[in-house]
């Protein structure tokens, strides 16, 4: 099956021989479950090409991407769940129906009303008639920086009370200081306060505008980039000193 191009129905006819019972030995065998790892790190290495600016490498990860979603389809579909096509006509007719200023007769004329119009078609969709169920509507599965950051943005919508003033930064500066001084702290009271200090701090960069997730991220960067010049130098005392400093 050599071909200078090849289609979606080629891709999904080489899924199928890969999972026959002739086919791959390990693509046989694959479930959901052993597959999430791989679904996530794929989303992942995409992202990772984002960030790199890299349209080669964001082609290539997205066909990763593209292999997941079609795997577990074709698993699907061998249980008699759904199939390929149930995936694509569902996406289908969400993205029509959260679009009615597209497809329909409703008006949103700036991205935030837009963003407002899904919210409220999504809650029309699953039936969500409390602010408490679209919370806990949001995955636990979720990177725990991002899923605060979305359990927080979604409350604010829902009017739940904003800290006032500079009070979150206080708060955050005396959890730190009992942190540091209260030598008598059970790790569950320990994991509690930093906990607080951690969705408080999420809080913060989200009001700030900031992606908490992409913060860490460039901090642990700089860490790295930091940690290898002082190995480079042969100075993991002026490491330590400056890391301690900062």
């Amino acid at each position: 099956m050599d071909k200078t191009q090849y289609t979606f129905e080629d891709f999904l006819s080489i899924m199928n021989r890969l999972i026959a019972p002739d086919g791959c030995p390990w693509d046989r065998i694959q479930t959901h479950e052993s597959l999430k790892r791989y679904m996530i790190e794929e989303c992942y290495e995409a992202v990772e090409a984002i960030n790199n600016k890299d349209s080669d490498n964001l082609c290539e990860e997205l066909g990763d991407v593209l292999l997941q979603v079609v795997f577990h389809a074709l698993l699907a579909q061998k249980e008699g769940l759904f199939d390929i096509n149930d995936v694509i006509n569902g996406v289908s007719k969400k993205m029509i129906n959260r679009h009615r200023h597209i497809f329909g007769d409703a008006s949103a004329d700036t991205p935030d009303d837009v963003l407002k119009s899904w919210d409220e078609i999504k809650k029309e969709e699953k039936g969500y008639t409390t602010a408490a169920q679209q919370l806990k509507s949001i995955p636990k599965s979720l990177p725990a920086l991002i899923r605060a950051e979305k359990v927080l943005g979604k409350a604010e919508k829902n009017g739940a009370p904003q800290p006032e003033n500079n009070s979150e930064y206080d708060e955050a500066i005396k959890i730190l200081e009992e942190l540091r001084d209260d030598k008598n702290l059970i790790n569950e009271e320990k994991m509690d306060k930093i906990g607080k200090l951690l969705l408080i701090i999420t809080n913060i960069s989200r009001k700030n505008k900031i992606n908490p997730e992409f913060a860490l991220t460039n901090a642990a960067e700089t860490y790295i980039n930091r940690f290898e010049y002082f190995e480079n130098a042969d100075n993991a005392d002026g490491f330590v000193n400056e890391d301690t400093q900062s």
